[in-house]
């Protein structure tokens, strides 16, 4: 069986090496060594100014929404995880969708305007498959309208746009460290923010809101990342570049073996140094994209549709026209990408869904 992702698991006494530690220190959660030591590395490798890790990759949403949000209307992406969504509403905020652009995949910077009313207090983004939005369009609408953006960058461990870390943009940036990501702690996730004020407040925020064991700065939720996650976290890192590198083989395989003259794939924005996270390949039609799929699951190879259904169309928000964004979740599957993929493999892949193009 062929899956769309499959987890990458560190030499078995890497993690050991590690639980190890939490065994010794006989501490598992409440920021322990390991925690803090991850920390550190993460900070240095993605030569950011600020990071913490927490539970997994949604939390981060709701924390920045909470404090950024104002229960006001958050203008945001219909194309991208149901958590991007959700987390807006679950934050009494109200998600105000702006189609996407067809090529880069990324919230229409050009539309954004059009859709700013008076009760706007953010602009909430996705980074999609790792391609960064366009993040100077983002932030100058941002600062003539005097609202906060925070982007979704759970896919985006390791890119650069325009020379540094996608996650130093914006108010907030936030990641998924979740175990079908290239880099993982089995569940887990991280906030970045460059505010010193507003990084206090959500590190309280992530602790139920403490100062101390008996005082409380304000209101908190518990977003803990334990010892053993950062156990797992600490036995990948080393082989994060050796990950990046493997999937950039398996990108580079599927761009020279489809049939890009049906078919077509995501366009990276220019300045990027992209992570090769996920390989998304959009057909003529849905029609012809279940036909694939179909020839694909018949030979137990598993794609996967992100993102569908379009957001706009989700049960529990405000119904929307997004024709773009409709068209691409209707049309998009991510191939099979991660570390360990054969040449066999991906050359058989790729004959079966060249084969039913027709």
């Amino acid at each position: 069986m062929i899956n769309v992702t499959k987890t990458f698991f560190p030499p078995i006494q890497d993690f050991n090496t590690q639980i190890e530690r939490v065994w010794t220190n006989q501490w598992l959660t409440n920021r322990g060594e390991l925690v803090l030591e991850l920390e550190t590395k993460l900070k240095e490798y993605l030569q950011v100014r600020s990071i913490l890790i927490l539970n997994n990759g949604t939390i981060p949403l709701q924390i920045a929404l909470k404090l950024l949000g104002q229960h006001g209307e958050i203008i945001t992406t219909p194309f991208s995880y149901v958590a991007t969504t959700s987390s807006i509403i679950w934050e009494n905020c109200t998600p105000v969708f702006v189609d996407i652009n067809p090529e880069y995949l990324t919230i229409d910077e050009t539309k954004i305007e059009d859709a700013i009313t008076d009760k706007t207090t953010a602009i909430l983004a996705t980074h999609v498959f790792g391609n960064p939005c366009h993040v100077e369009r983002l932030e100058k609408i941002a600062g003539q309208y005097n609202l906060k953006v925070i982007y979704d960058a759970a896919h985006c461990f390791g890119v650069d746009y325009a020379g540094k870390s996608i996650f130093d943009y914006g108010n907030v940036s936030t990641c998924s460290f979740h175990a079908t990501k290239l880099f993982h702690t089995g569940e887990g996730g991280a906030i970045f923010c460059n505010d010193s004020s507003l990084m206090h407040k959500i590190y309280y925020s992530h602790n139920f809101g403490h100062d101390g064991p008996l005082a409380f700065h304000g209101l908190g939720i518990n977003g803990k990342i334990s010892e053993l996650q950062a156990a797992m976290g600490l036995a990948v890192f080393p082989h994060i570049d050796n990950i990046i590198s493997e999937r950039k083989k398996v990108t580079e395989f599927y761009h020279s073996n489809l049939n890009f003259d049906i078919l077509r794939t995501i366009k990276i924005r220019e300045k990027t140094k992209w992570n090769f996270s996920y390989y998304p390949v959009i057909f003529e039609s849905e029609t012809q994209l279940l036909k694939v799929q179909k020839a694909l699951n018949e030979m137990q190879i598993f794609p996967r549709r992100y993102f569908y259904p379009s957001l706009n169309n989700l049960q529990f928000v405000e119904k929307s026209a997004m024709p773009v964004s409709e068209e691409i979740s209707k049309s998009v599957l991510c191939l099979p990408l991660y570390v360990g993929l054969s040449q066999s493999e991906l050359d058989k892949i790729c004959k079966i869904i060249n084969s039913n193009l027709c």
